[in-house]
């Protein structure tokens, strides 16, 4: 019997491991502050400060969705996650936005991670390709958050 050639596993990418670096400084940072308030006023300014360092391209996605997503559910929490902008509900990430250049991808990425309500049959969609956010895209975005919150 002759063994077929397999490819040997070769880790995380260097993006990969960045977000994870990322992660972790994020929990331990959110460790020192002190009281609620305070960690959900300066997690805000965190994801802002995030969005202002991102490229151009994914800057101005960034900052539709952020604006999107706290007016249609003001209830999620804006935070970093794997150095990402995203939005959770008791502390649970419901949604989060991911750069094209995050991953050296050729979209940027709206996902919704399984505490989002999009049940829709036996099958849906978790995460939404984005090239650009235009009146119709906005429409989408906001009806999708509303709908994972619901």
């Amino acid at each position: 019997m002759s063994r077929t050639k397999t490819t040997a596993y070769e880790g995380f990418t260097a993006e990969e491991r960045a977000a994870m670096k990322e992660h972790a400084q994020e929990v331990k940072k959110e460790a020192r502050r002190s009281s609620r308030a305070d960690k959900a006023a300066e997690a805000v300014r965190d994801v802002v400060a995030k969005i202002a360092e991102m490229p151009d391209s994914d800057r101005v996605m960034a900052e539709r969705v952020h604006a999107i997503v706290t007016a249609n559910a003001p209830m999620l929490a804006p935070k970093l996650w794997y150095g990402m902008p995203a939005y959770a509900l008791d502390g649970k990430v419901v949604c989060f936005f991911q750069g094209a250049d995050k991953f050296k991808a050729r979209y940027a990425t709206l996902g919704f991670n399984d505490q989002a309500k999009l049940d829709d049959g036996a099958v849906w969609a978790t995460s939404f390709a984005l090239i650009e956010v235009t009146p119709e895209v906005e429409a989408r975005i906001g009806a999708l958050v509303r709908q994972a919150v619901s």
